[in-house]
């Protein structure tokens, strides 16, 4: 019993610092003022021409954050540059 409540204690605070950590990639994904990003609509569909399902997207802090499934159908969050839709980061 007490070992089910330390491992129970363990996974919660693992998944609350993942959780964290996909909330935000943490850093700008360019420095390129916002008249030079593509839309929401154009990220979404360059995420979708490379194999994805995109799910929901959107943009901040200067870093399109795209929610989808993979190829294999696993859920992925992209970290996109929003000037060319580049990959910068997966999670």
């Amino acid at each position: 019993m007490r070992m089910t409540a330390i491992n129970l204690a363990t996974a919660a605070v693992i998944a609350g610092a993942f959780s964290a950590q996909a909330s935000s990639l943490g850093r700008p994904c360019t420095t390129a003022p916002q008249s030079q990003w593509l839309s929401v609509e154009s990220l979404k569909a360059k995420a979708e021409a490379q194999g994805y399902k995109v799910r929901k997207a959107k943009i901040a802090k200067a870093c399109g954050e795209i929610y989808a499934l993979d190829p294999n159908n696993a859920r992925t969050e992209l970290f996109v540059d929003p000037t060319s839709g580049e990959i910068v980061a997966k999670e």
